[in-house]
C-alpha cells in the first residue's frame, strides 16, 4: 500500500494508448504532406472545389492524404476522449502531433494571409479599421481571399499590434507567416500551462468522468483503459480531470490543423482567456488578482471580441464566499475595472481607438450552412422559392438568433448565480470533504435551487451540459461536487462558474451568424474541465475537422442546400429531445 504523501507512479501505458499516439502522429504527417502538395499556399488558385482539386496533377494525392490523415488524427483523439494515461503523456503526444503541422504550409484556411496584410496595413501607417487591405496597397493582396480584401479588420487592437510585429520581424510574406505561427503557438503554450491548475481548482471530479464509475467491458476502477490505483476507490481515477482536459484541449485535430498550421488568432485569445480565469479561481476576492484577471480577459477581448461572453461568469468565479448583490457589485467592479483598463490602454497605445468594434459587423459577410441560424434562413428561402417568393430570411433569422443568444447568456448566468447561492447556503457544516472527494447531505436549499441540474451534482445520468438527472431529488451532493485536496465548496463554486462560461461559449458558437471549424475550439478547454460527459461536444468537434480541405476550401460552400437541410433537421431533433427531457424532469419533481 502506498504510504501517505508518497508520490504515485504513473499508470502503465496501454497498448491501445500507444497505438493511438502513433496513429495520430501518422495522421499529422499525412496532413503536412497534403499541405505541401495542395495546402493554402500563396500561389494556390482561389475558389477551388473538390472536383477542380482532383483534376490537378497532385489533386488525388492531396485529397487522399488529407482524408486518411484526418481520419487517423480524429480517430486517435476520439479513442482517448475520457482521458490520456497521464497528463505528461498527453502533453508529449500533443506536442508530437503538432510538430509536423508546425513546419507545414498554412492548412484549412487563408486567414493567415489576411492577418499579414492587416499587420502590413497598420505597420505602414494606415488604419485597418477604416481601409481594406486592397485599398491600403498590401503587396500580398493576391494571397487574401477575395471576400476579405475590401473589409476592415474585425479583430481588436492587440492582435493588430501582434500582426504588425510579425510583419516587422518577418520582413517578407514567408517570415511574417512564420512569426504569426509562433505567436499562435505561444498562445497555445499559455493555455497548456494553465490547464492543470484549472483542473485542480475547478475540474470535474475523477469519479464523474463519463458520468459512470466504469464503462461496459472495463473492469471497476478502470476508466479509458487506465488501471485503478490501489489507494483509489473503484470508478475513481486520480488526476483524470487534468489528463482529460489537456488531451481534449490540446491534442484535438482542430488545434493542430487550424491553430498551429493555420495560425489562427483564436489560439492567442484562448491562452489569455484561460490565464485570466486561472487567476480568478486561484485568488478569488482579492482586488489585485481581480484587476489582473480583468486585464487578461480584456486582452483576450481585444484579440477576438467573442471572449467577452466569459466575463460575467469570471465575476462569479472571483467571488470568494458570500453570493450577495453587494458582493457581486464589489468584486465585479474590480474585475471590470481591469478589463476596461486593458481596453483603454490598448486602444490608446495602438492609436486606433475603438474603430475595431465597427469591423465586427463584417464578420457575417460569409454565409454557410454550418451556422445553424444561417442554415435555417437558407431553408426558409428554399421553401419560399417553391411558392415563387424570395423571403431573404438569412439576415432576419440571424438577427433573431443574436437576440436569442442574449437571452440564453442571461439565463445561463442567472442559473449559475442561483446555483452558487444554493451551494453557499449548504457549504458548511453539512458537506464533508475527504482527500478524494466530497460526500454528504446538502443543506435544505441545494436540491431546490437546482444544484443537481447544474452539472455539479451526483454522477447519475448526465445531460449534455454535464448535468445529472439522477439523484436530483435526494438532496445528496455526491461526487459531482468532489474536490481533491482543497475545500469542497470552493471547488464546486469554481466549477459552476466555469461550466457556465463554457456553455456561454457553446451558445455563442451555435447562435452566431457564422461558424468556421476553428470556432469549435473556443469552449473546448472549459468543457473538458467541467463537463461530466464528453461525447456531446467531442463528436461535433471531430466532425468539424472534415469541413475544410487543405487549401482552405470549405466544403460547406459546395454543399449548401443538403447541408442546410441536414443542419435544420439536426437542430429540430435536438430541440425536440431537449423539450422531452425538460418535460420528464418536471414530471418527476
Amino acid at each position: 500500500m502506498t504510504a501517505p504523501g508518497a508520490s504515485v507512479p504513473p499508470p502503465p501505458v496501454s497498448l491501445a494508448a500507444s497505438g493511438a499516439r502513433y496513429a495520430g502522429l501518422a495522421g499529422a504527417v499525412l496532413l503536412a504532406v497534403a499541405g505541401y502538395l495542395g495546402g493554402a499556399l500563396p500561389d494556390a488558385p482561389l475558389g477551388a472545389t473538390p472536383a477542380s482539386i482532383w483534376r490537378t496533377p497532385d489533386g488525388p494525392a492531396t485529397l487522399t492524404c488529407w482524408l486518411i490523415g484526418t481520419v487517423l488524427l480524429v480517430g486517435a483523439w476520439w479513442s482517448l476522449r475520457e482521458g490520456a494515461p497521464s497528463t505528461r503523456w498527453a502533453y508529449v503526444t500533443a506536442g508530437l502531433w503538432a510538430l509536423p503541422l508546425l513546419v507545414a504550409p498554412p492548412l484549412g484556411s487563408r486567414d493567415v494571409y489576411s492577418y499579414a496584410c492587416q499587420g502590413w496595413t497598420y505597420a505602414h501607417g494606415v488604419d485597418p479599421y477604416t481601409v481594406g487591405v486592397a485599398a491600403a496597397g498590401c503587396p500580398w493582396l493576391d494571397t487574401v481571399a477575395p471576400i476579405w480584401r475590401d473589409t476592415p479588420a474585425p479583430y481588436g487592437p492587440v492582435f493588430v499590434l501582434l500582426a504588425a510585429l510579425a510583419v516587422g520581424l518577418g520582413g517578407g510574406l514567408t517570415g511574417t507567416i512564420v512569426a504569426l505561427r509562433v505567436i499562435a503557438v505561444a498562445g497555445l503554450l499559455l493555455a497548456a500551462l494553465c490547464l492543470p491548475a484549472l483542473a485542480r481548482a475547478a475540474g470535474v471530479p475523477a469519479g464523474v468522468v463519463a458520468g459512470v464509475p466504469a464503462r461496459r467491458g472495463v473492469s471497476a476502477g478502470v476508466v479509458a483503459g487506465v488501471p485503478a490505483r490501489r489507494e483509489v476507490s473503484a470508478g475513481v481515477v486520480a488526476g483524470v480531470p487534468a489528463r482529460r482536459a489537456v488531451w481534449l484541449a490540446l491534442a484535438g485535430p482542430l488545434v493542430g490543423v487550424h491553430l498551429v498550421a493555420g495560425a489562427h488568432n483564436d489560439a492567442v485569445m484562448l491562452g489569455l482567456l484561460l490565464c485570466g480565469l486561472l487567476v480568478v479561481v486561484r485568488r478569488p476576492g482579492r482586488p489585485a488578482a481581480l484587476l489582473l484577471a480583468g486585464a487578461l480577459l480584456g486582452l483576450a477581448v481585444t484579440v477576438k471580441a467573442s471572449a467577452v461572453v466569459v466575463v460575467p461568469f469570471a465575476v462569479l468565479a472571483g467571488m470568494p464566499d458570500q453570493y450577495t448583490v453587494r458582493a457581486l457589485l464589489r468584486h465585479g467592479a474590480w474585475l471590470t475595472g481591469g478589463l476596461l483598463a486593458a481596453l483603454l490602454v490598448t486602444s490608446a497605445v495602438s492609436g486606433l481607438g475603438f474603430g475595431w468594434v465597427g469591423g465586427l459587423t463584417h464578420s457575417g459577410d460569409s454565409e454557410q450552412w454550418t451556422s445553424p441560424p444561417t442554415a435555417v434562413g437558407f431553408v426558409v428561402d428554399y421553401a419560399g422559392a417553391l411558392v415563387g417568393r424570395d423571403p431573404q430570411a438569412v439576415p432576419v433569422v440571424r438577427a433573431v438568433a443574436l437576440l436569442l443568444l442574449v437571452g440564453v447568456l442571461l439565463m445561463l448566468w442567472w442559473r449559475a448565480w442561483h446555483v452558487l447561492r444554493g451551494l453557499n447556503e449548504a457549504a458548511a457544516p453539512e458537506v464533508r470533504c475527504s482527500g478524494v472527494g466530497c460526500s454528504g447531505v446538502a443543506g435544505p436549499g441545494v436540491a431546490a435551487r437546482g444544484v443537481a441540474s447544474s452539472g455539479v451534482a451526483s454522477p447519475g445520468s448526465a445531460s449534455p451540459g454535464g448535468a445529472s438527472s439522477g439523484g436530483a431529488s435526494s438532496g445528496v451532493v455526491s461526487s459531482g461536487v468532489a474536490c481533491p485536496e482543497v475545500g469542497c465548496p470552493r471547488v464546486a463554486r469554481s466549477r459552476v462558474a466555469l461550466h457556465g462560461a463554457a456553455l456561454a461559449l457553446v451558445a455563442t458558437v451555435v447562435l452566431s451568424p457564422v461558424f468556421h471549424p476553428w470556432y469549435a475550439t473556443w469552449p473546448l478547454a472549459l468543457l473538458a474541465l467541467t463537463a461530466a460527459r464528453t461525447t456531446w461536444f467531442v463528436l461535433p468537434t471531430a466532425a468539424a475537422a472534415f469541413l475544410a480541405l487543405p487549401d482552405g476550401t470549405n466544403l460547406a460552400r459546395v454543399t449548401k442546400a443538403p447541408g442546410a437541410l441536414a443542419m435544420t433537421a439536426l437542430l429540430l431533433t435536438v430541440l425536440v429531445r431537449a423539450l422531452r427531457t425538460a418535460r420528464r424532469r418536471r414530471r418527476h419533481r
